[in-house]
C-alpha cells in the first residue's frame, strides 16, 4: 500500500493543486512512483499533470459509485507530460461529476467508499497524494477516511492561513469520526511568498508560531510556478525555474524522511 497523504485547506486558493503536482514531481525525480487522487471536482491537478479529459475514460467518480474493492485499479491514467520521469506519476483523475458523489453522504458507508475503492489499488506506489477540495464536506471526508497522513496547503494571508488551523483541527477530530483513527497531522506548505512585502513576512511569522517545526517549507512566490501550472508542463521544462524546482525537492526530502516509502 501506497504511504497517502492528504493535501488541503478550508479555503480555495490555498495552492493546493499547485502543491500537490509539484510535490508529485519532486518525488518522481527522486526515483519514487508516486499517485494523484483528485478529489477536487474542479480538476486542477488533472489538467495541470497534462491530463486530456475524455468522457469515455473512466474517473475517480466511477470508482467511488463502483462501491467495490479495489475498483481503483481501473481509473488509474498516464499523465501528459513529456519528460523522464512522467511514467513515475500516476493519476485518478476528477472532472465535475465528482460532485455527485457528494450528494451521496447520506448512504450508509458512503464516506468509506474511496478508501474501499483504494483497496490494494495503489500496492505499486510509493506515495499517493490526494488533492482534496476546499471544504470539510464529503469529498474531503472521504479522502481523510483513506489517507494515512495529513499536510496543509496556504497562501501567506491571514484567511488561508486560518483555513489551514482549521483544517489541521479538524484532522484531529475526523479520524476518529472516520473510522481512521491513526490518521495523522504532519505539517504545512506556505506558498506564494513575497519576501518584499511587510504583511507577508508577518504572515511567515505567524504559521511558523503556530505550527512550530510542522512548518515543512516556504515557497517564493515565482512567476515560473504559475505560467508551469497555466501550461500544464513540468517545471523542468520552464526556463529559470531551478530555484523553485529546488524548493519542491526540498520538500520531497522532507516528506520521505518523515514518511519513508
Amino acid at each position: 500500500m501506497a504511504r497517502r497523504i492528504a493535501i488541503g485547506n478550508n479555503k480555495g486558493g490555498a495552492k493546493k493543486s499547485t502543491h500537490t503536482v509539484r510535490l508529485a514531481e519532486a518525488l518522481a525525480k527522486a526515483g519514487k512512483v508516486v499517485g494523484v487522487a483528485e478529489m477536487d471536482p474542479q480538476g486542477n491537478a488533472s489538467r495541470r499533470l497534462g491530463y486530456k479529459d475524455d468522457p469515455s475514460k473512466l474517473t475517480v467518480s466511477e470508482a467511488i459509485a463502483a462501491n467495490a474493492e479495489g475498483v481503483a485499479a481501473q481509473v488509474w491514467h498516464p499523465i501528459g507530460w513529456q519528460t523522464e520521469y512522467a511514467d513515475r506519476i500516476t493519476l485518478l483523475p476528477a472532472r465535475h461529476t465528482l460532485e455527485d458523489r457528494a450528494l451521496e453522504a447520506g448512504q450508509r458507508g458512503a464516506y468509506r467508499r474511496f478508501a474501499k475503492a483504494l483497496h490494494g489499488a495503489d500496492d505499486h506506489l510509493d506515495y499517493l497524494l490526494i488533492d482534496c477540495q476546499p471544504s470539510f464536506g464529503h469529498l474531503t471526508q472521504m479522502a481523510l477516511a483513506a489517507a494515512h497522513y495529513a499536510v496543509a496547503s496556504t497562501e501567506c494571508e491571514h484567511d488561508c492561513i486560518g483555513g489551514a488551523v482549521k483544517y489541521r483541527d479538524f484532522v484531529a477530530d475526523a479520524g476518529i469520526d472516520l473510522a481512521n483513527p491513526d490518521l495523522e497531522f504532519l505539517g504545512i506548505i506556505v506558498g506564494e511568498y513575497d519576501q518584499r512585502v511587510p504583511d507577508q513576512r508577518d504572515q511567515v511569522a505567524g504559521v511558523r508560531e503556530i505550527f512550530g517545526d510542522a512548518v515543512w517549507g516556504v515557497i517564493p512566490q515565482r512567476a515560473v510556478i504559475a505560467y508551469a501550472d497555466g501550461q500544464a508542463l513540468p517545471l523542468d521544462q520552464v526556463p529559470r525555474s531551478g530555484p523553485s524546482r529546488a524548493a519542491f525537492e526540498l520538500l520531497a526530502e522532507r516528506l520521505m524522511k518523515e514518511v519513508p516509502a
